[in-house]
């Protein structure tokens, strides 16, 4: 029997997906949960054999639940479910070794069957998601941009910075134009949003 633990904050979709995984012979469904912190509770609490969590949820996103799971060395599977195919996401899944990763306007057959597959030891894709991995592009920030941005956006103002990384403020403002230049954007805002959908800060 899979046990699993399924963590999604519409109630509808998580009492779809309860009940039509229930149909199963060989999947039993020991706990729901309606945000992250209810997950991890969950998780911990039922020890199951695989998790299904949506990125969106609140208080803790699916991927902090995986990387908590992670870091306490549970032995349980991790699916993670998205409406998104944002390539930042799928970096962050594929670095945490989530072994599902699926949109979720997929079937429910092949949400099954990815089930039974990443129980026996594989991992699964969904097709569209593949794809985006196939053509990751080629990040062109260097370290010290990614850091000048990820500091932006952070809120630090350009002498705030300046102060943290032992630069000039010339030098700062250098990095972050050099940066929108690569990207290819009008202004830093910008930059840091086209930087994190493509998993880049």
């Amino acid at each position: 029997m899979i046990r699993i633990v399924i963590a999604e904050d519409q109630t509808m979709l998580l009492g779809a997906m309860t009940a039509l995984l229930q149909l199963e012979d060989d999947i039993k469904i020991v706990a729901q949960a309606r945000n992250g912190l209810e997950a991890l509770a969950a998780i911990e609490k039922h020890q199951p054999d695989l998790c299904i969590l949506d990125i969106e949820l609140p208080n803790m996103t699916g991927l902090e639940v995986a990387k908590r799971i992670r870091e306490q060395e549970w032995d349980c599977k991790m699916m993670i479910v998205t409406t998104f195919a944002r390539a930042s996401y799928l970096q962050q899944a594929m670095d945490l070794k989530v072994e599902g990763y699926l949109l979720k306007d997929e079937p429910i057959e092949f949400l099954v069957e990815a089930i039974h597959k990443v129980m026996n030891g594989e991992r699964v894709l969904s097709p569209d998601l593949a794809m985006h991995l196939f053509l990751k592009e080629e990040n062109p920030l260097t370290e010290r941009e990614q850091e000048v941005l990820r500091l932006t956006k952070g809120g630090k103002t350009t002498e705030q910075i300046a102060t943290v990384l032992y630069l000039t403020n010339g030098t700062v403002r250098n990095y972050i134009s050099t940066a929108i230049q690569k990207l290819e954007v009008e202004n830093r805002h910008q930059a840091i949003q086209k930087a994190e959908e493509k998993g880049w800060i």
